[in-house]
């Protein structure tokens, strides 16, 4: 596999001419190539911060075989790769004098990268205690019996309310994110429909969110309950509602992420169908300066 094997370009629009029929063809390991190449169509310079955006396909005789994204500051997102198609991706960015902060894949493929990586920079490789966990589902099999209280879609009336969710949902897992009314749409939250379950009396008690369908495939994103509403239903109603809403918008798949340090959340959506796709993994790489060459 030679480096030059990789086509780079800044230009989205080129890199979904060239890969989209390829990500479409297995929308689940794709579904973070395919999400943060939409919002970059869409919103452009919003979903990046300082430095340059770089996407790349490798393919030979117009096959092809795998892809990538770059967008500062997030981690270098990779689709599957052999471990011979990542070292010719690390030779090749290497060469280009690349400084990369992180890289975030599957686990195996993050694993084949970050070792690369090392081998042609020094850098060192340290494997993020998050561990996720990619799930696709299957035949939905919805909560019984359902807590009291009902599964309400959230629109534009109710922005304060969706802002004060997120905002619950980044602290409860440490994102850091700026949420009111002028940041908002600059923020990856800003592209979901949101459903909350209610109680009886109105109070809302967990909320889901899904993003727009891609290929034919929904990711469920957010799921949330503040801890003290926890083991009482909700979640599993939610996200049974919002899964059940993506499958009547026409998504052939309908895929989620969880934390592996969450055993009562795995354990849930697998009784509600979701089966396992890959584990994922993020390796922080130390900035050390790329080889010559």
């Amino acid at each position: 596999m030679r480096p030059d094997d990789w086509h780079l370009t800044e230009d989205v629009d080129d890199f979904l001419a060239r890969a989209g029929d390829f990500l479409r063809s297995r929308p689940g390991p794709h579904v973070m190539q395919l999400t943060w190449a939409e919002r970059v169509r869409k919103r452009g310079a919003d979903t990046v911060g300082t430095g340059t955006r770089l996407f790349g396909v490798l393919e030979r005789a117009g096959k092809v075989s795998a892809t990538f994204y770059r967008l500062p500051p997030r981690a270098l997102g990779l689709s599957p790769l052999t471990p011979e198609q990542a070292d010719s991706l690390a030779v090749r960015l290497a060469a280009l004098g690349h400084s990369l902060n992180s890289v975030s894949a599957g686990h195996s493929t993050a694993t084949a990268f970050a070792e690369a990586w090392q081998r042609h920079t020094g850098a060192t490789p340290t494997l993020r205690d998050t561990r996720l966990r990619l799930y696709g589902l299957g035949t939905l099999t919805p909560p019984k019996p359902l807590p009291a209280g009902r599964g309400r879609v959230l629109g534009e009336q109710d922005l304060a309310q969706v802002m004060f969710w997120c905002g619950e949902f980044a602290r409860a897992v440490g994102e850091v994110v700026s949420m009111d009314a002028g940041s908002w749409a600059g923020t990856r939250f800003a592209d979901k429909r949101y459903t909350l379950w209610e109680t009886p009396d109105g109070t809302p008690v967990s909320i889901a969110g899904m993003n727009p369908m891609i290929g034919g495939q929904i990711q469920v994103d957010i799921v949330h309950t503040p801890a003290h509403l926890r083991g009482r239903g909700y979640a599993g109603a939610v996200t049974a509602e919002v899964s059940r809403a993506a499958l009547a918008a026409g998504a052939r798949d309908v895929v989620l992420f969880a934390d592996l340090s969450n055993p009562a959340s795995n354990a849930l959506y697998q009784r509600l169908g979701y089966r396992t796709l890959t584990d994922w993994a993020v390796y922080d790489l130390s900035c050390a300066a790329p080889e010559a060459g």
